[in-house]
């Protein structure tokens, strides 16, 4: 083997192994972390990779956020090559919050929002259409919505904008501004009890789709990952806070 050769194969070692290990810093346990979002823009987003193996019927989706907003914003973003709205998340003010499946929307009254953080949680059943709204552990009337959604591989799952294309046409009205924390999806419906351990930070019950325990993910654009230093409040006093990590 002539040296010409040998250093080419060195190469390519070191082209594999820096492919391998760039490869793995894209799943990260984020436990005990925040996304931040710090300011209106139609570009900054997160953008999750899921983990589908198999078409996806039935789900669940939970996460926490904090902000000051008070006009409509998006919390939670999925798309499908034309299905725009496949899946959202999105409160439209203080009062009121909209969840659409299947480009098909529910809108329902909330109890007012305190300067807090927020969990919500989102089932949807395929078979049944049945929708449930889950928010700070209080479960809202229930709807049934479009039938017989599958959810594949060819999914735009974002954090922080709202898709009005299959992963684009974003629109600075309603993107988030603040942060969020504790995101997970799972290719079925959670009992009442899971939700409550799921609310209550359990680290036993992980999604299996999205698992903010092992998140593959990338940032685009001005998004800070820092620890989450203030949970919900405990008893409505607000010099009090329960601790952010998870047991």
């Amino acid at each position: 083997m002539s040296i010409k050769q040998r250093d080419s194969l060195k190469m390519g070692r070191y082209v594999l192994w820096f492919v391998f290990f760039a490869g793995s810093l894209a799943v990260e346990d984020l436990g005990g972390k925040v996304f931040i979002f710090p300011k209106a823009t139609d570009t900054v987003r997160v953008i999750l990779k899921p983990t589908i193996k198999k078409p996806v019927e039935s789900l669940t989706v939970c996460l926490e956020s904090y902000t000051e907003l008070t006009r409509g914003h998006s919390l939670f973003s999925l798309a499908l090559p034309g299905k725009d709205n496949a899946l959202l998340i999105f409160p439209m003010s203080q009062t009121k919050c909209e969840f659409i499946v299947n480009q098909e929307a529910y809108q329902f009254r909330v109890n007012p929002e305190v300067f807090d953080w927020k969990h919500t949680c989102m089932t949807w059943d395929s078979e049944s259409g049945v929708v449930q709204p889950w928010i700070n552990g209080k479960l809202y009337p229930r709807t049934v919505i479009k039938q017989r959604l599958q959810i594949d591989s060819e999914t735009s799952i974002m954090l922080g904008q709202e898709q009005d294309s299959y992963g684009g046409r974003f629109d600075v009205s309603q993107c988030f501004v603040g942060e969020i924390s504790n995101v997970h999806m799972w290719d079925y419906v959670l009992t009442q009890e899971d939700i409550q351990k799921v609310m209550a930070g359990k680290n036993d019950l992980n999604g299996n789709i999205i698992n903010w325990r092992s998140l593959q993910y990338e940032i685009i654009g001005d998004v800070t990952v820092q620890p989450k230093l203030q949970c919900q409040s405990l008893e409505n006093n607000y010099n009090l806070y329960s601790k952010c990590h998870e047991s």
